[in-house]
């Protein structure tokens, strides 16, 4: 039994059209009808490619500090073989956790204790929710001048982080 040339399906010796496809069979004379279907080309990356090979140690630094979602950016560059000896990158990572630690902290800690005193017109959550903020955006434009600049108390714990393997 013949077929498809475009599917690899099964078709009858009398059908023209695949029922599958709907590709016509008796379109391209140079393809005998039981041609036997030819596979499909391998797609898939070699063994052991680096999906970060193509990213720069300068743009890891700065994707670590995206409000927000850079502690995935920032988990990623810790568990990358590339990135394992580079002392900058990785003390980017690390300080960009610690500040999404403290983003936490504020959301968790402090935003339900500033919620449960109505009508206080001076929010402290707000203001450090503004103040993080600002250090994410701070510490974007450092990371993309390539200047690790140290934060006080999780700069320092950045560092020993860093420095650890």
């Amino acid at each position: 039994m013949p077929f498809c040339t475009k599917c690899g399906s099964q078709v009858g010796n009398q059908d023209v059209f695949c029922a599958s496809c709907g590709k016509r069979q008796m379109s391209d004379p140079e393809t005998p009808r039981g041609a036997p279907f030819p596979p499909p080309p391998s797609v898939s990356p070699a063994r052991g490619a680096d999906p970060l090979a193509g990213l720069s140690p300068r743009v890891a630094s700065i994707l670590c500090y995206i409000p927000t979602i850079g502690w995935i950016a920032a988990v990623v560059v810790l568990a990358a073989r590339k990135f394992k000896g580079d002392k900058i990158v990785r003390f980017h990572a690390f300080q960009g956790l610690y500040l999404f630690a403290a983003w936490l902290v504020v959301q968790w800690v402090v935003h339900p204790m500033m919620s449960a005193i109505p009508g206080h017109p001076f929010r402290v959550d707000q203001l450090l929710d503004a103040i993080l903020l600002g250090v994410s955006i701070f510490m974007l434009i450092k990371a993309s001048h390539n200047e690790p600049y140290v934060l006080p108390i999780i700069g320092e714990l950045a560092q020993k982080s860093a420095l650890e393997q």
